[in-house]
């Protein structure tokens, strides 16, 4: 591995870990603000990433960097706790809980993008010739520059892929619960309930949502590219 790759792993690595903690805290906190305090009494409740990795620590370390090594693609998890008999009583407020998390990703898309345009505003920043994951956004300068250029790509990329993959109605995705929100309390309480009776049919629809997003990502990172930049035509 070079030194370049290096560079991008570790800022891939730091918004990888930032991201994803904010996405199990946002669940985290809807979860108390709905009155369920398991992951509080986790302590997840925070974006110190440290109670996240504990819970996860092959899916918040170990995961991302072997697939970085191997493949030159971060994927991992993670996961905040919730009492079931909680999310039946109250499945609407579940699938609040459930939307919260896309709903940080989705916040951390805008900051982004507010920061790539205060770099373009300030003239450190300019339109890369083709952009892609890791660079949606050109420096005017290398070094430090540069990486902050690396680090606001990824960090769109990344929280618009989080986002929107997370909220396929699949489950185990967010997705599924969320869709309980256009249902009555009952049928979207029967829904959590199917959606969670089996492993196995949880991981079969994981496998299916990843081969999904497959096809759906590039037209969705498109169309994010073009809010992103109006006057222009990528993709």
């Amino acid at each position: 591995m070079n030194a370049d790759s290096l560079v991008l792993g570790l800022l891939w690595y730091a918004v990888f870990l930032f991201s994803t903690t904010c996405h199990e805290a946002a669940h985290a906190l809807a979860a108390k603000l709905g009155g369920d305090l398991t992951a509080f009494h986790s302590g997840q409740v925070t974006i110190d990433p440290l109670p996240h990795i504990r819970r996860e620590p092959f899916g918040m370390v170990i995961m991302p960097i072997l697939s970085f090594v191997l493949g030159g693609w971060m994927m991992g998890w993670a996961s905040a706790p919730y009492d079931p008999h909680w999310a039946s009583r109250h499945p609407h407020r579940a699938a609040w809980m459930s939307l919260a998390g896309p709903g940080a990703n989705l916040t951390l898309v805008f900051v982004a993008a507010l920061g790539i345009h205060a770099g373009l505003w300030l003239k450190v920043f300019h339109l890369p010739d083709s952009a892609n994951f890791t660079r949606v956004i050109a420096a005017n300068g290398a070094g430090v520059p540069d990486a902050f250029a690396t680090l606001l790509s990824v960090l769109f990329s990344l929280n618009l892929l989080l986002f929107s993959f997370n909220l396929l109605p699949i489950p185990p995705l967010d997705g599924f619960s969320v869709a309980g929100l256009l249902m009555s309390e009952d049928r979207a309480r029967r829904l959590e309930a199917f959606g969670h009776s089996n492993r196995m049919f949880a991981l079969a629809g994981l496998m299916l949502g990843w081969r999904l997003f497959g096809v759906l990502y590039n037209p969705i990172f498109t169309f994010g590219l073009r809010l992103l930049y109006p006057w222009t035509t990528y993709g």
